[in-house]
């Protein structure tokens, strides 16, 4: 496997984001294949399958794993699965690009880690915020100095979720599964960009609570850390809410970032200059440039951009805000 033309990709999970945005990237993106999916139920397979163009379909993941023509996989199971999913690829000497969060402990990725290791394979996870135009942006200012030292970084990050017993999603209020509620679901994304805007995390600490939902993972935790820099964070995540909230702000010793709604990409700059409004708006395929960068990444014998050890750490922090 490997060399010239297209990355030829399996798909194991053909669930909700597989087939807004996982499956659509492969499709489209001019070096890759989608060339086989899995799923349990065969006739769902096949016409998943049919409908993006994969050559195959295979109802037992295990299966897929063995077709030649796959050159990585993409794991889109939930959260329980990955570590098993992810070292028996790793095994079979497919690359490996997994969705968040990337396992529900970091001794799970801890074996993920060192299976890809030894198997001479690449692993990546999907932490796709990582490669928003406005978040890249607000990293070069923040390194050239546009608001001096930052102090404090605020998100906030609020759905109303809810899901009918029984239903596609219903496994997210699974601790066995999920490892947790909002802060493992979408929280994990929020952990990533933080990282990635203010560099490692030294201390971190959360409450969670059951505020207008009575169920087995939290509807409501409010995070906070203390990174490396001095710097300091909040993050608030919320099933409960009934306004929706995707906001990100960072103070700095000379002035402010704020993004209202991180998947519009406007971003308010202001100093003692004054205010400044930019517009760097996501990908319309939010998966897409994950997906080019996996490739490329692959091809140039490179790391991902955010790879197993990104991964692990936001697992990591994952852990010590659930004290596990």
């Amino acid at each position: 496997m490997g060399g010239p033309g297209p990355v030829g990709w399996g798909l194991i999970g053909c669930g909700d984001i597989a087939r807004k945005r996982v499956a659509p990237a492969m499709r489209d993106h001019v070096d890759s294949e989608l060339v086989a999916v899995s799923r349990a139920r065969s006739d769902l397979a096949e016409a998943f399958a049919r409908e993006f163009g994969a050559r195959r379909w295979y109802p037992d993941w295990r299966d897929l794993l063995t077709d030649e023509a796959v050159e990585a996989v993409y794991i889109a199971t939930p959260v329980h699965l990955h570590a098993e999913q992810v070292i028996a690829a790793a095994e079979a000497g497919r690359h490996v690009l997994c969705e968040k969060p990337m396992a529900l402990d970091r001794r799970q990725c801890d074996r993920m880690l060192d299976a890809c290791r030894a198997n001479g394979v690449a692993l990546g996870v999907a932490y796709y915020r990582h490669f928003y135009p406005v978040l890249e942006r607000v990293r070069a200012l923040l390194l050239d100095g546009a608001i001096g030292q930052p102090i404090l970084a605020r998100i906030e990050a609020f759905e109303r979720f809810n899901p009918p017993p029984g239903g596609d999603r219903a496994w997210l209020l699974d601790p066995s599964q999920a490892g947790g509620g909002p802060m493992m679901d979408f929280g994990c994304h929020r952990i990533e960009v933080l990282l990635h805007l203010l560099g490692p995390i030294r201390e971190a600490s959360c409450h969670h609570a059951h505020v207008l939902f009575q169920r087995a993972v939290e509807d409501t935790s409010v995070a906070t850390f203390r990174f490396e820099s001095g710097a300091l964070a909040t993050l608030a995540v919320s099933h409960a809410t009934s306004e929706p909230r995707d906001s990100v702000q960072v103070d700095g010793s000379e002035g402010s970032i704020s993004i209202p709604v991180l998947n519009r990409g406007e971003l308010v700059l202001r100093t003692a200059r004054g205010e400044r409004v930019e517009t760097h708006p996501p990908h319309p395929n939010l998966h897409l440039p994950s997906i080019v960068d996996f490739v490329v990444a692959l091809r140039e014998g490179r790391p991902p951009a955010v790879d197993g050890e990104m991964g692990r750490e936001v697992t990591r922090i994952e852990d010590l805000l659930y004290q596990r």
